[in-house]
C-alpha cells in the first residue's frame, strides 16, 4: 500500500471516530521520519483510545504493519506509526501544549475534504 493510501485510511479512521480539528501534513521532503503526518484530538480519554483503536484496526484489516503504537494506557498524546504515516492523536488538552503542526511549519497542510468525502 502506497503512503497516500495509508494517509486516506488514517484520515477516515479518525474522521469516522469524530476526532476534532484534523489536520495533514506532507513530511517529505521536510523530515526522514515519515511521508505524512496525521495530527487531530479527542475530548476525553475514552474518545482518544477509541479513535487509536479505529486506526489500528483499519490498519490491521487492510494488512498493514503497525510498527508502533504509543500512549494508548495513558490516552493522552498516542503515537500509531503506520511506516511512512505516522497518526498523532492528542487528549484536547495536550495537543495547543505540544502544537505539532507549528513545530513542522515548514511542512504543507493537505485538504481532506476529498478524503473524507470519498
Amino acid at each position: 500500500m502506497q503512503s497516500r493510501d495509508k494517509l486516506d485510511l488514517a484520515v477516515k479512521a479518525v474522521d469516522d471516530k469524530k476526532a476534532h480539528a484534523i489536520t495533514a501534513l506532507d513530511m517529505r521532503g521536510v523530515s526522514l521520519v515519515a511521508d505524512y503526518f496525521v495530527i487531530c484530538h479527542g475530548n476525553s480519554e475514552v474518545q482518544v483510545e477509541a479513535i487509536s483503536r479505529e486506526v489500528k484496526d483499519r490498519a490491521n484489516i487492510a494488512g498493514l504493519d503497525v510498527k508502533r503504537l504509543e500512549g494508548l494506557e495513558e490516552a493522552r498524546w498516542v503515537l500509531i506509526d503506520l511506516n511512512d504515516v505516522i497518526v498523532h492523536v492528542f487528549h484536547k488538552d495536550e495537543r495547543a501544549y505540544y502544537n505539532l503542526e507549528k513545530l513542522w511549519g515548514d511542512a504543507q497542510t493537505i485538504e481532506l475534504e476529498r478524503i473524507i468525502q470519498a
